[in-house]
């Protein structure tokens, strides 16, 4: 496919930068699915998705799935999805969850899982492999992402997988929109463009829909 589709962005993400290692998007549910069609529809060559789940009848209204997708495995119909966007594109199916002694790491990863311990598993697993970081959680109508592309803004990551006010707010789905989950995903490609560019990358950033207000903030490092 002709790189003409691209010249739009072009000063925004830069095709050479993306290389040829892959991306990583662990869970294709609300946020993790709309994170992925975006790393399609913006030129990432090569995608692994990660997602044990299948796709219910809710799914179509809060993650963007097709009526013909029901009962398929999410990373599939979400491949289906990707391609029809860019046909050319790799994308890497994996109907399970992510780990294993056969998982591959990628140098840049999306965990779009919906609780704080899978994430500290995945992120203990990857932290030393992995060159970004990006996380992206989601109650309701408060979206907050944070990113990781450093040894101290990992260590400083780190710290807030084990904050009391994070343990206690459960499933990150449980109040779920597909617009919520759109503009998160868009803040979350948004850090990767920026990594892309060697801009700085904010490491947590929460929007309050309602309240229309957006804060950035670098992490603390503890100590």
């Amino acid at each position: 496919m002709s790189n003409d589709r691209f010249q739009r962005q072009a000063d925004l993400v830069p095709m050479d930068n993306l290389g040829d290692d892959s991306v990583s998007v662990v869970g294709v549910g609300a946020v993790g699915r709309q994170v992925a069609l975006q790393l399609a529809a913006i030129g990432v060559p090569r995608i692994m998705l990660y997602d044990f789940d299948t796709v219910e009848e809710t799914n179509i209204t809060t993650q963007g799935y097709r009526q013909q997708d029901l009962g398929k495995c999410k990373v599939y119909a979400t491949r289906a999805a990707m391609q029809d966007l860019d046909p050319a594109i790799e994308v890497v199916g994996n109907p399970r969850n992510f780990g294993g002694k056969d998982a591959r790491i990628s140098p840049v990863l999306f965990c779009c899982v919906d609780s704080i311990s899978t994430r500290q598993a995945i992120f203990k697993m990857t932290r030393d492999h992995v060159a970004c970081w990006i996380d992206g959680r989601m109650q309701g109508e408060t979206l907050r992402v944070l990113a990781a592309d450093s040894p101290r803004s990992k260590i400083a990551y780190e710290a807030t997988l084990f904050a009391q006010e994070e343990a206690q707010v459960g499933r990150c789905t449980a109040r779920s929109t597909i617009y919520a989950a759109t503009i998160t995903a868009g803040l979350m490609v948004h850090q990767f463009t920026r990594w892309l560019r060697a801009i700085h990358v904010e490491q947590d950033a929460l929007l309050n829909l309602l309240a229309g207000e957006l804060t950035t903030e670098t992490l603390a490092v503890a100590g």
